[in-house]
């Protein structure tokens, strides 16, 4: 589907249920819906869930399988514009409301999607979730090093933790090929250095008694990371900044299990 700033491919699965919202998904920097979520959604689990949630997939533009390379004078859409096109995709396929499930990236783009638009956003299943901008000295390092040679090893190092990429050499020799060989590299680094240029969301745990339009996640939100993810500190950190009445942190379990519990914790128990 075409939005107002870039062609965006959009993937729905299974048919929105009346007044149902609908799982919107939204992957990581150097992923696309189909690397980032399949093996999700292909859970057993998960199956019992889509029989009465649609799914939408958004890739972010460029990033879908087989996209066609962006022109050279292409302006990328920034993160706050990226999440600024959710309700023109939303009207798109005629939907009211979502459960955001994210990842890096998009997490912090669904974050900011129901920060702007509370009324769109039922839930949110933010993994690896960095509510903070990037530090100019990490960004001018990443500048500076060179995109092309250091991207693959930039973007393993922010979807995996040390232990992981010492350890499971399987596993990110998967990745890293999907990084090189099946992500379009050009836009790619557009993706990359968008996210890098984001901005603080400015998030804000309210307290009673203290300022009534404080800036913070209205909706039930779960967030989600591994103890060896490289993204441990800001999580928890995040977690300090949210409604604590509305906010689950959950470190290594079972994201599917969880997932079913969040849902019927909003009161979608019967499904």
């Amino acid at each position: 589907m075409f939005c107002e700033i870039g062609r965006f491919h959009c993937t729905m699965k299974g048919v929105p249920k009346g007044d149902r919202p609908v799982i919107l998904t939204y992957h990581d920097i150097g992923l696309n819906h189909k690397s980032c979520f399949d093996t999700l959604f292909s859970h057993e689990d998960m199956q019992e869930i889509m029989q009465h949630f649609a799914v939408c997939h958004v890739d972010a533009p460029g990033q879908q399988e087989g996209a066609n390379t962006f022109s050279t004078g292409y302006e990328y859409p920034s993160m706050d514009q990226l999440s600024e096109t959710l309700p023109s995709i939303l009207k798109h396929f005629g939907l009211k409301s979502v459960i955001g499930m994210a990842i890096g990236a998009g997490a912090y783009i669904l974050a900011k999607f129901a920060l702007d638009y509370p009324a769109m956003v039922e839930g949110l299943v933010l993994i690896n979730i960095n509510p903070c901008a990037e530090g100019w000295m990490d960004w001018a390092a990443h500048k500076i090093s060179g995109w092309t040679h250091a991207m693959p090893d930039m973007i393993i190092s922010h979807l995996f933790g040390k232990e992981e990429i010492q350890q499971n050499h399987d596993l990110i020799g998967r990745y890293r090929h999907h990084i090189v060989n099946d992500m379009n590299q050009f836009n790619l680094q557009l993706f990359v250095k968008s996210y890098n240029s984001r901005r603080d969301l400015e998030i804000e745990r309210p307290v009673p008694g203290g300022h009534i339009n404080v800036r913070t996640l209205k909706c039930p939100a779960l967030l989600v990371v591994g103890d060896s993810s490289p993204a441990v500190d800001v999580v928890v950190e995040c977690n300090t900044k949210l409604d604590p009445t509305k906010t689950t942190l959950l470190k290594p379990g079972k994201l599917t299990e969880a997932f079913k519990y969040f849902i019927q914790g909003m009161g979608y128990s019967k499904y």
